[in-house]
């Protein structure tokens, strides 16, 4: 959604001095391209969920935020260029999609979980589709499902599947820090699913998604992140992401392997960067306990953090015209 333009026009001055130069696309010797790259395609303006493919190795899937239709994009990570659309059919129109996940057995699950103005829809949609095995234009039948919060309406844009049990789960955006919500061991497509609150989330979550091995969660906002240990769903906090500033941050997935975290933004030619996943790989069960590149743990040291800092009046700038224009806009 076109939301930040003026936190953009402001994070650009910032980033004159801050932000490193776009990610182009790059191959990490693999053919994976694991290591960051450019999403080409004029048609994604508003890239605002990224999932790394479970069928085809450095495809990312991703979507744009509203006023698109119901459509996913394959992604070559190697080039950046759209390799397939997948149309989804048997739903009605989508409302406000915000996010993508795959579960263990190679289904898409879009989340269309917005509500800009925090509780305007008594409901919200959760679509399942089969990750296509081919990759080519085409269009899946859906499977939709009515999801309502337990304790009421609110907004989200961050929908993730555990990879080894297929629950869902959703965090919702609150600027204090919001909750994990779980949704039922089975989704119902004839009823009404109710996800309930079972953890606080020390975030304003823009996204969030599963190590591979299902041992850690890793949850990123504007201009931070934080992973938690999973512990069977009693969250641990071990540390803080080492986020890369950009325009819009919006999304975030684990690369297939589980060793690199890859970090979108919405906006034309907008870049996924690529930093080192917390353990490294998708074997590990624990957190590094020294420094690195996206591992910070709970210390404010490091340029990176200053940097994020730097650019904390630009967020309350922004911020406030970001509310203004989407109360503007569903007005």
């Amino acid at each position: 959604m076109r939301r930040f333009l003026a936190f953009l026009g402001a994070g650009f001055l910032v980033g004159a001095l801050a932000l490193p130069a776009a990610a182009a696309p790059s191959d990490d010797g693999d053919g994976k391209g694991d290591k960051g790259f450019t999403i080409t395609d004029s048609r994604i303006t508003e890239s605002s969920g990224l999932a790394a493919s479970h069928l085809h190795p450095g495809i990312y899937w991703t979507h744009n935020d509203s006023d698109d239709g119901p459509y996913i994009y394959a992604v070559d990570s190697s080039t950046g260029k759209t390799v397939a659309t997948v149309t989804f059919s048997g739903v009605g129109k989508p409302r406000d999609v915000e996010a993508i996940s795959i579960g263990p057995h190679n289904e898409i699950y879009i989340g269309d979980i917005g509500d800009n103005l925090d509780g305007t829809w008594p409901y919200v949609w959760i679509y399942k589709l089969p990750e296509p095995k081919v990759l080519k234009d085409q269009t899946i039948r859906a499977m939709q499902y009515v999801v309502k919060y337990s304790d009421g309406a609110r907004n989200a844009e961050s929908l993730l599947v555990h990879p080894k049990t297929g629950r869902l789960y959703i965090i919702d955006k609150k600027e204090d820090g919001g909750h994990l919500f779980e949704g039922p061991a089975t989704l119902s497509s004839s009823g009404t699913n109710y996800f309930k609150p079972i953890a606080a989330v020390d975030l304003w979550a823009t996204d969030a998604a599963f190590s591979p091995n299902g041992q850690q969660l890793a949850v990123r906002g504007y201009l931070g992140g934080i992973y938690y240990d999973w512990n069977g769903g009693k969250i641990k906090r071990e540390g803080r992401l080492d986020v890369p500033l950009q325009g819009q941050g919006e999304s975030v997935s684990y690369s297939a392997d589980g060793t690199k975290l890859m970090y979108g933004s919405e906006g034309t030619d907008s870049p996924v960067q690529a930093e080192d996943a917390p353990g490294g790989s998708s074997d590990s069960s624990k957190s590094p306990s020294g420094g690195g590149s996206s591992a910070s743990g709970d210390s404010d040291g490091g340029s990176g953090n200053n940097v994020k800092i730097g650019a904390l009046a630009v967020v309350v700038v922004g911020g406030a015209l970001f509310g203004l224009r989407r109360l503007t806009r569903r007005r």
